[in-house]
């Protein structure tokens, strides 16, 4: 991906804009760590084994705020591995990514700073480059999908100040999976399926849910064939035999499919064999197997006794997990004192809902039909560019999927996360509001570039490009701004900072 396209000034404005947000979120952390006194939460904490150097705790200071709550477990894992059973809730490829880069460190830099700190120098280091990635991937995402320059940018831009922009900082997968899940979602709208199987099986080993991504290939392949199907009796028939093609498509399905639940299902055997297979001899520092006995946490294989779920028919470790060690499940959060926390996720959760009422009332017949119905004439009805257009389809019932399921079966409170790293709709539909809305869009040419091929410059007021920063424009003129502008912003500022001050200083958050 040429980030810094000359082609394309509207991507450079993107990615800039991405680097100023990072290094403004790096320094409000420290700040906001150094102010603020840390909360003794009750959470995952491992003991420090070896005692912190001056540029170890120089580095602990600046960044200490990006190691709270689970971002303990991702360190932890990348410093020692899978020790205790309830780490295999989280997937190995963001903490093999921090290994590896503080690993490569140069020697002098090896010889000042202990494991932790290079991991933490990793984390500011990594998720800064896959967060302005991710910013990119769906500015190029949303021009192919939208048809749409001005709401895929503007949608871009919002992504730098998302509300979950404290986990896209932190040491937290989040950022790695939406670099690798929205990249993988424009290879495939581009044609290039066994490179877009490639980012979502990536993708898949980075968060449980990605395994859910192997539905944009299912839909894909499908639609395909049932536009074959329908295509008119006076026209040219060159396809092969129905059931060559088919089989085809069963075939290239499945193959998909396999590639994308690969990482998942070796990590699940992994675990197995750490887990429920003869536990060979282990040098466990002594404070690990006293912070085990101390919380509970089981080691691989204790004295040969097995965990409960490797007897089940099929065991999966992260199932069991989620539903022993946090008790999630299907209505388990549904409890009075869990008000401020279903309180917490209520904008996301009504936004959620109301792009895809938007989407569905706006093309009823499209999504009766699951978008599988050729048009009728070529020229006839043409498709509407922006939100509304029938190619976000599939990507409208892939969010409120995760909505339904984020809602019923898993912590409310990590909802706002949880949506904001998988899937483009927010971030679209929140643009489409503030381009129909916002007069101030109107008059930055933001509200009506069409494109037709994807590089080149932006159209913008009397036909010259523009690379503006509507978002900008917003803020400036906050005073001013319609009532849902205000709301919107409003509701992504928020989030950015007040996560930034509760969760780098391990206070509940989302």
């Amino acid at each position: 991906m040429e980030l810094g396209s000359r082609q394309d000034p509207q991507l450079r404005e993107v990615v800039r804009f991405a680097v100023c947000c990072r290094a403004l979120t790096l320094l409000l952390q420290a700040l906001f760590n150094f102010l603020i006194p840390d909360h003794a939460a009750d959470a995952f904490s491992p003991p420090r084994l070896s005692d912190p150097g001056p540029w170890d705790l120089l580095v602990e200071q600046l960044l200490g705020g990006l190691s709270h709550w689970d971002a303990e477990h991702f360190l932890f894992i990348a410093e020692r591995g899978y020790l205790y059973e309830h780490n295999c809730a989280f997937f190995p490829l963001y903490p093999l990514c921090l290994r590896a880069v503080a690993e490569a460190a140069p020697g002098p830099l090896r010889q000042l700073l202990r494991l932790r700190s290079r991991l933490l120098l990793s984390v500011v280091l990594l998720n800064s480059l896959f967060s302005i990635l991710a910013a990119a991937a769906l500015f190029k995402l949303g021009c192919s999908v939208l048809r749409c320059r001005g709401t895929a940018f503007l949608a871009a831009l919002l992504f730098s100040i998302s509300p979950a922009n404290v986990f896209m900082a932190a040491a937290y997968s989040e950022s790695v999976f939406a670099v690798l899940s929205f990249s993988a979602m424009w290879q495939l709208e581009q044609g290039w399926g066994s490179l877009s199987g490639v980012l979502f099986s990536l993708a898949s080993g980075a968060r449980a849910n990605g395994v859910l991504n192997a539905g944009f290939f299912l839909y894909s392949r499908g639609r395909r064939f049932a536009l074959q199907l329908q295509v008119g009796s006076g026209a040219p028939r060159t396809f092969p035999p129905l059931w060559k093609r088919l089989l085809s498509l069963v075939s290239s399905s499945l193959l998909l499919c396999a590639a994308v639940f690969l990482p998942f299902a070796l990590f699940q055997y992994y675990a197995y064999m750490k887990f429920c297979g003869p536990s060979p001899e282990r040098d466990v520092p002594e404070p690990l197997l006293q912070l085990a006995l101390d919380k509970g946490y089981r080691l691989a294989a204790t004295e040969g006794v097995q965990p409960p779920w490797c007897s089940q028919r099929l065991p999966v470790v992260y199932s069991y997990i989620q539903d022993v060690y946090w008790n999630v499940g299907f209505l388990r959060y549904f409890e009075l004192r869990q008000i401020p926390n279903f309180l917490l996720a209520s904008p996301v959760t009504l936004l959620g809902l109301w792009a895809a009422w938007t989407y569905v009332t706006s093309n009823p017949r499209h999504c009766l039909t699951l978008g599988l119905e050729r048009r009728k004439a070529e020229g006839e009805d043409k498709p509407r560019a922006g939100f509304c257009s029938p190619a976000v389809f599939v990507y409208v019932v892939h969010a409120t999927v995760l909505l339904v399921f984020g809602f019923f079966c898993m912590h409310v409170q990590v909802l706002t996360r949880f949506l904001c790293s998988s899937s483009p709709v927010l971030y679209w539909f929140c643009a489409h509001l503030l381009q129909e809305h916002e007069p101030l869009l109107w008059n930055e040419g933001t509200s009506d570039q069409t494109v037709t091929p994807l590089t080149g410059n932006a159209p913008g007021p009397g036909g010259e490009s523009s690379c503006g920063n509507p978002l900008l424009v917003l803020l400036r003129g906050r005073g001013s701004i319609a009532p849902l502008s205000r709301g919107l912003l409003g509701f992504f500022l928020t989030y950015c900072l007040l996560g930034l001050a509760l969760h780098c200083n391990s206070l509940p958050w989302t």
